[in-house]
């Protein structure tokens, strides 16, 4: 490499580089020259750059190296070496030594050291050295190409962090493209969406989501316009998965990802990180679901304390539990009184409507059922089922039309929305006295386990007021 080429100046060119057109390179209407083009792309590069001829001498300093150090390319270009203007005197045959050893050796040279900058200060720049060969294969220089120590360690942390993120993370780490499709999934994210790495990538949402795919792709979109949220979000959603949709709560937090190579911020999609709390969610949701149900309670039995009827205090107990329970609820007495336990009785168990909840506007449930005529339940029927059984009952209309699940709860003798029923046994003293039915419509989920303890709480609550009433003469 001679000295005559030099970022900035024009090379001379023998005749034995014409081409058919004239000088290889040359300028004119159809580009610019070689000498013009080296300039830029050296100029344009990201990382400091400089070149030596054979002999150490500097042919090349690009406006990278510039920006570090201070020197232009005019005050560059031409010194031997580094020696009395870019390293201090002391270190300088070290220096030149580890660059030069460079053109002797195979691949690229890795070193560290400490350059002087032209008002006299010191940076740590991290080198990668190479020889340039000439047409017969031997040296004839090398090009060294430098930046700030900080600088790439700060590269490499970034690196080594998406690396990390996309390997060992424990949480869930997604790209996802502007199209709103995932473009690069980890392990971790691969699990929590049921599907392998490969499989998920460039699908849509919603093949990968059941239900909470909307407000996912809503906060996926805004992040996108306006950036990442200040705090993070949890989301519910339903997983597809081989063994059936999965209902799960994801925490989850959002950065939007821009070029850094671009003038103006160009989204390249939204870096989505998300850490499935449902568990704990979950448990926050049933303690305080059991507080209220508690706070219920209490104040049903202080409200009940005050009712000179006991029956009264029957249906105040109802009315508390249905809050957030139920839609509607029902008392039903065995006729006659009670079932003792072991007794036999004639025919089949009938029962007869105690009280109710209105059906029209809201209020307390009315007591019912003094002419002592049975309700019409058939064969069969969850609340004959639950007295017979001496144990909770739940049923459910199932996935049916609306007018079929009319038809269903009719033939039940409930209120015509109702689609979901739980049936709590009315016990007292070692005796059967009737049931207490909650019903919920279709804009709640059917009853579950926990439900139903806490519908034998209630009954047995009622059952002591009608129980009282009963040895009172008010029964």
């Amino acid at each position: 490499m001679s000295a005559s080429r030099r970022s900035g100046t024009t090379d001379e060119i023998g005749p034995d580089e014409q081409g058919p057109e004239g000088p290889q390179g040359s300028g004119g209407p159809e580009g610019p020259s070689g000498s013009d083009l080296l300039a830029a792309l050296l100029d344009g590069m990201d990382a400091a750059l400089c070149a030596f001829d054979v002999d150490g001498v500097v042919t090349h300093w690009n406006r990278e190296a510039e920006r570090i150090l201070g020197w232009t390319a005019a005050e560059a270009v031409g010194r031997h070496g580094f020696a009395g203007w870019a390293v201090r005197s002391a270190d300088a045959e070290e220096v030149e030594g580890r660059l030069l050893s460079a053109m002797h050796a195979p691949g690229r040279q890795v070193h560290e050291f400490a350059l002087l900058t032209k008002d006299g200060g010191r940076v740590l720049v991290r080198t990668q050295s190479a020889a340039v060969r000439g047409p017969d294969g031997k040296p004839a220089g090398l090009y060294c190409a430098f930046s700030e120590v900080h600088a790439q360690i700060d590269l490499e942390r970034s690196i080594a962090l998406s690396e990390a993120l996309f390997e060992d993370a424990s949480w869930g780490v997604v790209l996802v493209d502007a199209d709103l499709r995932p473009a690069v999934v980890n392990a971790h994210a691969a699990r929590a969406l049921g599907i392998g790495r490969t499989s998920v990538l460039g699908r849509p949402l919603g093949e990968l989501l059941a239900q909470g795919v909307e407000e996912l792709e809503s906060a996926l979109t805004h992040v996108l316009a306006e950036g990442a949220p200040p705090a993070p979000a949890e989301i519910w959603v339903s997983v597809r998965t081989p063994e059936g949709e999965q209902r799960r709560c994801w925490r989850c937090g959002f950065v939007r990802l821009a070029s850094p190579l671009a003038e103006e911020p160009v989204p390249l999609g939204v870096g989505w990180l998300f850490q499935d709390v449902t568990e704990g969610k979950q448990g926050e949701q049933e303690a305080s679901l059991l507080r209220f149900r508690t706070n219920q309670l209490h104040r049903a039995a202080r409200a009940a304390a005050e009712c000179e009827d006991p029956r009264e205090a029957a249906t105040v107990h109802l009315d508390f539990a249905l809050a957030g329970f139920a839609d509607h609820a029902l008392i039903d007495r065995v006729a006659g009184g009670a079932v003792a336990d072991g007794a036999v009785t004639d025919g089949p168990l009938r029962l007869v409507r105690v009280a109710a909840t209105p059906s029209g506007a809201p209020g307390p449930s009315p007591l019912t059922g003094q002419a002592g005529l049975p309700v019409r339940y058939a064969e069969g029927h969850p609340a004959l089922q639950c007295a017979d059984r001496i144990g909770s009952v739940r049923a459910s209309v199932g996935a049916v039309s609306a007018e079929a699940a009319r038809e269903w709860a009719i033939a039940r003798q409930w209120p015509a929305d109702s689609v979901h029923a739980l049936c709590a046994v009315l016990r007292s003293r070692g005796r059967t006295l009737g049931v207490v039915t909650f019903l919920r419509g279709s804009g709640r989920s059917q009853f579950e386990r926990g439900d139903a303890v806490y519908a034998e709480d209630v009954a047995v609550r009622i059952a002591a007021a009608l129980d009282l009433g009963e040895v009172l003469g008010r029964g």
